[in-house]
């Protein structure tokens, strides 16, 4: 196979780098220079672009969010990118305009730029160089209900949550054809506000492995597959699999395997069928001989009454080992959250020794919280 050219571009936050960025996708995926979208030049740097890419199907390197130690890059072809974004616009009943509220340096943002372009329609471009503000976010979708056809959205349950603290932005919302929730689970308690507003509602599972979402609530896409191994691992397959790591090939032997990709991610089978992801191998919280799985807890804590944001990790105890904690946006004091707690969770190892209420939590450029910032803030938390 011949080599390709990669093409590393910066995005500033700001419109214009977007409007290049989208133009330099558009290239790539048409076989021009591979398209390698950084935040970091530091990453940049790290990825060797003027190595080039051996593998002429490769047509995009994507920048893990590297929440969970070194970001990757994720060797991604013009036919997995296509198969995502063909299925994707299938299950949401077909093409449309598209608002782009991710960084579209992340697998997230880039798919709403590629659904656009796959559809020939024009992405509305937020302006999030301040952050991400209902009122911005108002003016978003009122540009974008000005154009013909469908109109679609895709957002992290932290720009939800703060989107439906807003009864105008709320109303927008509910407003679009379909919106794409995912790159963190949802709570039931915000999901079921979101939907009592109307709001047309697919929590998306998938991960820049597989080009983005590949099983929307439960239910995977045209042509993929998932299945549990004995440990409760979830597995993937279909047409949406990245080639494997940049640069990584023992990491890309290890999760990538006979046509499966193996997750870090832990599920079930439901009743009906449906996968539901219940936590993650790397997070399991071992404390005073028990596990805990954060994702069982933070569920349980969303139900909590005035809790519109929550993480939950372990951290080093003298006599536990580790400590099941959270820290959470609420409008209630820690006492009153574990009273309530209380009630939700059987088994008492499951419950936090310590609650902390903040203002807000911190985020990654991928919107997703940043637990691994939080978890060092605190780790003497117990020694204190």
């Amino acid at each position: 196979m011949n080599s390709r050219s990669i093409q590393s571009v910066s995005w500033d936050n700001n419109i214009s780098s977007t409007e290049h960025l989208l133009k330099k996708l558009d290239a790539a995926l048409s076989g021009g220079p591979v398209l390698l979208p950084v935040a970091s030049e530091a990453f940049a740097a790290s990825m060797r672009p003027e190595l080039g890419e051996p593998d002429e199907r490769v047509a995009l390197i994507v920048p893990t969010s590297g929440s969970t130690g070194v970001p990757k890059g994720v060797r991604l072809t013009a036919d997995a990118i296509r198969a995502s974004a063909t299925a994707t616009l299938d299950r949401l009943g077909g093409p449309g305009t598209w608002l782009l509220a991710m960084p579209p340096t992340h697998i997230g943002g880039l798919q709403v730029l590629a659904r656009g372009l796959l559809a020939g329609t024009e992405p509305v471009l937020l302006d999030t160089s301040a952050g991400f503000r209902a009122s911005g976010f108002i003016v978003g979708i009122e540009r974008l209900l000005g154009t013909p056809g469908r109109h679609y959205t895709a957002l992290v349950p932290t720009q939800l949550g703060r989107v439906l603290a807003d009864e105008a932005a709320t109303a927008s919302l509910a407003a679009l054809d379909g919106v794409l929730i995912g790159g963190a689970p949802l709570s039931p308690a915000r999901r079921e506000v979101a939907t009592r507003a109307g709001v047309r509602l697919l929590h998306t599972y998938g991960m820049s492995e597989t080009a983005g979402g590949c099983v929307y609530d439960g239910l995977p896409l045209a042509g993929v597959s998932w299945r549990l191994t004995d440990e409760n691992r979830v597995e993937l397959s279909g047409p949406t699999l990245a080639l494997g790591y940049r640069h990584q090939p023992e990491l890309t032997a290890e999760h990538f395997q006979g046509g499966w990709f193996r997750t870090s991610d832990l599920g079930e089978r439901s009743p009906d069928g449906l996968l539901r992801i219940t936590g993650r191998i790397d997070d399991m919280i071992i404390t005073g001989g028990e596990k805990v799985p954060p994702a069982a807890v933070e569920a349980a804590l969303s139900t909590v009454t005035g809790v519109r944001e929550v993480c939950v990790f372990g951290l080093p105890h003298p006599q536990w080992g580790a400590a099941v904690t959270a820290v959470v946006v609420a409008d209630a004091d820690e006492a009153q959250l574990l009273a309530e707690l209380k009630l939700l969770l059987h088994r008492a190892c499951d419950l936090p020794k310590r609650i902390l209420v903040r203002d807000r939590l911190p985020v990654l450029a991928s919107g997703k919280v940043d637990r691994a910032a939080l978890r060092a803030e605190l780790l003497d938390l117990y020694d204190r």
